[in-house]
């Protein structure tokens, strides 16, 4: 057997076992309505549509934060049944329940309770926890007890009880902070999706010359947008056949005795609806174009009726059951349901006054509350709401909810203002630049040195407006930023879990960030993954800063770890737990310090799950980090009249290694030639190619370092051999995991740890010697070893710290500890 409407398929004999619900009720057996956070349409191999369940060979979407797939024409149908990762300020409930989706497992996939093969690569078939993983066959899945524990990596999750966030007016995306490149590609989409993407899937069924095809519109709303279903039925059917195929087109399982189509042309003759009042005049001239080319163009309509039964939900009163049925008549006001559905949840001794009907319309992309009228009539609404959709109905609720003093609060972080004022001179910045109203936006955290602040806003529409002005304001040159941040009530966490802090940097090395951001909001909560090209890592710190035990994972290379420790050293006193261990997981070219702490030389597509158990047993080891304070004597080249200020002192961190002279120079060209063309430097093969390029370059020049610098370790001179470049190493891997400092015992140095407060200082003669120390044949000459350095530059010289190089003018260089080790 074969269903019509989502074609799900079962032998004869497996009717009576099927679980599945098919498309058409899966809304209505949403217990708590969640939109879906769609990213860019993108093609998904041997992946199938939840909605009509077939394979998704055009561009098809998927959710961002749970696993579902649709196709482009399927969007609309698709039920608002994401991953709950959040409160918004109505939902109470601490246990948790396993939030189960169907199919898209890999063909070895075994269910956890009968212990057989319950993925395909054919079909979609098996269920899966969105939070623990858990695998069960459609049939196994029921027996499974309802209660989810998050699973392995339980101990990393943020639970989603423990996280606020108010957002109504915010999409998706915004809430989990996905950047929107490519997202307006597919917006315009939205206004075809039904007419193109629907043609020419259905139209390849109908080329049998006995059948027809029909243009179905399931509203005024569907004319508008001219989103329409094709329908293809025999060419003398009855009109009760056709209805009953337009409502499966529209996942509609109501009895096709309550509806009848009509011809387009004629009900644009009888609009009197709101929607089409204003442009009656131009939506009848498409009629006609209508009826000159297409005549088979049809509108489903309900049948006007004089009572209903419909399904009032008590949102969120404690009751058992999931909602009441009540009769309502054409004079059933809101007031009068109200009045009749409260002594059925054992309510009857409250005030009426103290409810309201609420009508939640549960689309597919968001998720929207209205407050009814208390003198408006059911029926009339019922009506209206099916002449502009009959889909939209299918997919309203009507809640019953109590008239709290609901709280509204939206963190928005805002960054990019000038750094080192008060915070009330960024109140007035703001006030100037964004018309901020003082009455509902108060700033509550101010980060001076980084610019930035959080506002506390009072109010769903001023913090949209605020959001997307930002957006568009420039300050002192630098353009704003606005993040959406939520709320982490530290006190629910529970005591055993440390739950981690992800940034991912989607620039780095070969560019795989993109596919690991997209892994672990999946396996983990949203709220806890942070681009750092939006906004960097303080957003992410601050949503943490009241956690008292979490754990950071910095997807990126060694310049995203430098650039996320130097964050951490600035706000580490705002932090409840000021000193979080650090995970790497290596995107860059070289990833020197993630070989040392044995996260491998470069991320190659291993399994994300794997990645966070390792991250969850890894074992924490301290680190030194060094402060380089680089003061120049001489002005910088290029001065106006010759007469110019020297440059202010620089200070910069230092994790892995500073270099001075042939490597930093190397560094230089390198940096140069992927400014200039960064679409080439997509592989981690390519880089060093060109690496090497730049090296050969450089062979037969020859420079006297040794007569350009003078070195002073703990305070004593010391003479330096003839070489090219002076290197300084805090870790015992250089140049894409090359050891400098060498392995021979030498009675003359202790040997090197990464957390013995001692920096190893290290010669190399040239190109090279670089080359040979880097094919392992040799090693570096060693110069010194201590935590105090001076170094006089008599030139200006190329200087590079951890892969960041620049040419730095005469003067002093003094490189001590930083603050306390990471």
């Amino acid at each position: 057997f074969i269903s019509t409407v989502c074609n799900f398929m079962s032998h004869e004999k497996c009717l009576k076992n099927v679980k599945i619900p098919c498309s058409c009720i899966a809304p209505s057996l949403v217990r708590v309505p969640v939109a879906h956070c769609f990213g860019p349409p993108g093609h998904y191999k041997r992946k199938f549509c939840t909605v009509c369940r077939k394979s998704l060979e055009s561009p098809a979407f998927r959710c961002e934060v749970c696993e579902l797939h649709v196709h482009t024409d399927c969007i609309l149908f698709a039920c608002s049944d994401c991953r709950q990762c959040h409160q918004d300020g109505h939902l109470d409930h601490d246990t948790y329940h396993h939030h189960w989706r169907e199919g898209n497992l890999s063909s070895s996939a075994r269910c956890e309770f009968c212990k057989k093969t319950c993925g395909s690569s054919e079909v979609l078939s098996g269920m899966r926890c969105e939070w623990c993983g858990v695998l069960a066959h459609a049939a196994c899945y029921v027996i499974v007890t309802p209660e989810c524990t998050f699973g392995r990596l339980r101990n990393m999750i943020l639970p989603p009880n423990c996280v606020q966030l108010f957002s109504r007016n915010f999409s998706k995306l915004h809430c989990f902070r996905i950047s929107e490149n490519l997202q307006t590609e597919t917006d315009e989409d939205d206004d075809v999706d039904g007419s193109t993407q629907g043609s020419t899937k259905d139209i390849q069924i109908s080329t049998d010359s006995s059948k027809q095809t029909l243009k179905i519109f399931d509203g005024n709303d569907a004319v508008k947008r001219n989103q329409f279903r094709l329908i293809s039925v025999p060419r003398i059917a009855k009109n009760e056949e056709v209805v009953e195929a337009a409502l499966r087109a529209y996942y509609i399982n109501d009895d096709q005795q309550e509806y009848e189509l009509q011809t387009f042309t004629q009900q644009v003759l009888l609009s009197d609806d709101v929607i089409n009042r204003n442009d009656a005049a131009e939506d009848s001239n498409l009629g006609s174009v209508f009826r000159e080319s297409v005549p088979e163009a049809w509108i489903i309509r309900a049948k006007p009726k004089d009572e209903e039964v419909i399904r009032i939900y008590p949102a969120w009163l404690k009751v058992g059951m999931a909602y009441v049925s009540l009769r309502v008549n054409k004079d059933s006001t809101v007031q009068i349901v109200i009045k009749e559905v409260l002594p059925l949840l054992g309510r009857q001794t409250e005030c009426l006054q103290n409810f309201k009907l609420v009508e939640v319309l549960m689309g597919s992309k968001q998720v929207q509350r209205m407050v009814l009228d208390s003198q408006e009539l059911i029926l009339n609404r019922l009506k209206d709401i099916r002449k502009t959709s009959i889909r939209q109905m299918n997919q309203t609720r009507f809640y019953i909810v109590e008239n709290s003093k609901s709280i509204v609060q939206v963190n928005l972080f805002v960054g990019g203002l000038p750094p080192q004022l008060s915070p009330e001179e960024y109140t007035n910045i703001l006030k100037e630049e964004l018309a901020i109203k003082t009455n509902v936006v108060s700033v509550s955290h101010v980060y001076q040195a980084q610019g930035a602040v959080v506002l506390q806003i009072s109010c769903f529409s001023e913090a949209e407006r605020i959001y997307m002005l930002v957006k568009d304001t420039v300050v002192n040159d630098k353009p704003l930023y606005a993040v959406v941040i939520p709320a982490v009530m530290a006190s629910k966490i529970p005591q055993n879990c440390c739950p981690l802090l992800v940034f991912v940097n989607p620039k780095s090395g070969g560019l795989k960030g993109r596919d690991l951001l997209y892994s672990f909001r999946k396996l983990l909560n949203p709220h806890q993954v942070f681009e750092l090209t939006n906004g960097g890592p303080l957003p992410g710190f601050h949503t943490f800063s009241k956690v008292p035990s979490f754990r950071v994972l910095v997807c990126g290379g060694d310049g995203t770890v430098g650039w996320v420790l130097g964050a951490l050293e600035e706000i580490r006193h705002k932090l409840v737990c000021s000193e979080p261990s650090v995970a790497i997981l290596p995107l860059g070219t070289g990833n020197d310090l993630g070989r040392v702490l044995r996260w491998g030389a470069g991320y190659s597509g291993e399994d994300p799950y794997s990645i966070l158990v390792s991250v969850d047993e890894a074992d924490d080891v301290l680190m030194d980090r060094w402060t380089i304070l680089l003061d120049a004597e001489e002005p910088a080249e290029g001065a106006e009249n010759g007469i110019a200020e020297p440059e202010p002192p620089k200070i910069v961190q230092m994790n892995n290694y500073c270099g001075l002279g042939i490597d930093a120079e190397l560094s230089l060209d390198f940096h140069h030639a992927r400014e200039e063309e960064p679409g080439k430097f997509n592989s981690r093969f390519h880089n060093k190619g060109v690496y090497v390029k730049v090296g050969l370059q450089k062979i037969s020049h020859t420079r006297n370092l040794h007569k350009d610098i003078k070195l002073q370790v703990d305070q004593h001179e010391v003479e330096l051999p003839s070489i090219e470049g002076l290197i300084f190493i805090n870790i015992p891997s250089w140049g894409s995991g090359a050891d400098l400092w060498g392995s021979e015992s030498d009675n003359r140095f202790e040997k090197p740890r990464i957390d013995d407060g001692l920096l190893e200082v290290v010669g190399v003669t040239g190109v090279v010697h670089m080359g040979q120390v880097q094919g392992g044949f040799r090693s570096g000459i060693r110069i010194a070893q201590g935590s105090y350095f001076r170094v006089t530059l008599l030139k200006p010289i190329p200087v590079q710290v951890d892969g960041e190089p620049w040419i730095q003018a005469p003067g002093q260089i003094i490189i001590s500890a930083a603050g306390p080790k990471v």
